[in-house]
C-alpha cells in the first residue's frame, strides 16, 4: 500500500472564455500522504479550489482537465487515476461522498432549504450503503451527535435556515464525513464564520481526522489556519505549486520569495507609523511568472526557482 493516498502529476485546467484560453493550473503536482493534513495556500485565483474541483471530478465546463493523472490508492480497493475515468464510470458514484467527501466553503450552498438536516445526512448514507432507511437515520443522527450537534431528536427535523452559521457548517462536515471516507477536502470551510465559531470547527476537524485517521486536504489563504492543523503545506500560485515542504520548513524558513511574501503580509501588532507589507514588496523583482520545475532540496522539501537562486540552497 503507498504512503500517499494521492499523487497529482503534471495537472493542468483551461477554461474557455469571451477573451480566450485562461490556464487555471499548470503542471501541478504534489502528494497528499495518507493519515495526514496537507494544506495548499496560496491567494484567490492561484488554483486551489481548481485543484479540489479536479479531484472529485466535478470541472464544469468552459472548464476543461487538459492532461495529468490524479493517482487514488484508497484501502478498499486498486490505483486508479481519476482523471482517466470515463463520466459513466461507477467508480465516480463510489469516490464523490464515498471515498473522497468535501466540505465546501459556504454551508447554504451545500445544504438544500427544502429538506431537513437529517433527511440531507441520512441520504449520503443511503446513496453509498445498502441499509435500510431508519438504519441511515440512526447513524445520520450519531454522527450529529458526534460534530457537536445539541438536542439531536429534536434538531434532526429541522431545516437548514433554523441553524447558525457555524452550525450549518457541522451539519455538511457531519454529510461529509458519515460514510467515513479515506479523503476529506474543506475547500475554506471556515472563511465565512465567527472567529470563535472557526476556532470551534477547526478543532472539530482536526479531532474528528485524528480519530477517523482519515487524509485531509486543508484549503486555505489564512496562514494561521495552517499552523494549527497542517502537516504537510503547499503553495501555490497562479495556477503553481511554487514549494512543498512541512509546515515547519514553510512557516519557519520558507524558500520561494513567494512564500515569504505570504508570510510577511499577515497583519499584526505593528507600532505607530510603521508600514504594512504586502506580498509585493516582499517579493519585489523576484520571477514569478516563468515556470520552473519542482527541485527537491537536501532537507527534503520541494520548490520552484530559477537555476541560479537554486544553486545558492544546493551549495549550502
Amino acid at each position: 500500500m503507498s504512503d500517499n493516498v494521492l499523487e497529482i502529476r503534471n495537472l493542468a485546467v483551461e477554461f474557455k472564455t469571451d477573451t480566450g484560453i485562461s490556464k487555471a493550473l499548470r503542471d501541478v503536482s504534489f502528494d497528499v500522504p495518507r493519515g495526514k493534513v496537507t494544506a495548499v495556500v496560496g491567494e484567490s485565483g492561484s488554483g486551489k479550489s481548481v485543484t479540489a474541483n479536479c479531484i472529485m471530478r466535478i470541472i464544469q465546463p468552459p472548464g476543461k482537465i487538459i492532461s495529468g493523472e490524479i493517482m487514488f490508492s484508497p484501502i478498499r480497493t486498486d490505483p486508479y487515476d481519476i482523471v482517466s475515468l470515463v463520466n459513466k464510470d461507477p467508480r465516480l458514484v463510489d469516490l464523490r461522498g464515498d471515498l473522497i467527501s468535501m466540505v465546501f466553503q459556504e454551508p447554504m450552498t451545500a445544504l438544500s432549504p427544502v429538506y431537513t438536516v437529517g433527511n440531507q445526512v441520512a441520504e449520503a448514507i443511503l446513496c453509498h450503503r445498502d441499509v435500510t432507511e431508519r438504519e441511515a437515520w440512526n447513524e445520520a443522527a450519531d454522527m450529529l451527535m458526534q460534530v457537536g450537534i445539541d438536542d439531536v431528536p429534536r434538531r434532526i427535523h429541522q431545516y437548514p435556515f433554523e441553524f447558525s452559521g457555524g452550525m450549518r457548517q457541522r451539519v455538511v462536515i457531519a454529510m461529509a464525513l458519515v460514510c467515513h471516507p479515506e479523503i476529506l477536502i474543506c475547500d475554506e470551510p471556515t472563511t465565512a464564520l465567527d472567529v470563535t465559531v472557526q476556532a470551534e470547527i477547526l478543532t472539530l476537524i482536526r479531532d474528528l481526522q485524528r480519530e477517523l485517521n482519515n487524509s485531509v486536504l486543508f484549503i486555505t489563504h489564512d496562514l494561521g489556519v495552517v499552523a494549527q492543523l497542517a502537516d504537510q503545506v503547499v503553495v501555490m500560485y497562479q495556477g503553481r505549486v511554487l514549494e512543498i515542504g512541512t509546515v515547519r520548513q514553510v512557516l519557519k524558513d520558507p524558500v520561494h520569495p513567494y512564500s515569504q511574501g505570504l508570510l510577511a503580509s499577515i497583519p499584526g501588532l505593528a507600532s505607530k507609523g510603521q508600514r504594512l507589507e504586502t506580498i509585493a514588496s516582499v517579493v519585489g523583482d523576484a520571477d514569478l511568472l516563468t515556470s520552473y520545475p519542482l527541485t527537491r532540496l537536501k532537507d527534503g522539501r520541494q520548490v520552484s526557482l530559477a537555476p541560479d537562486l537554486l544553486r545558492e540552497f544546493e551549495d549550502e
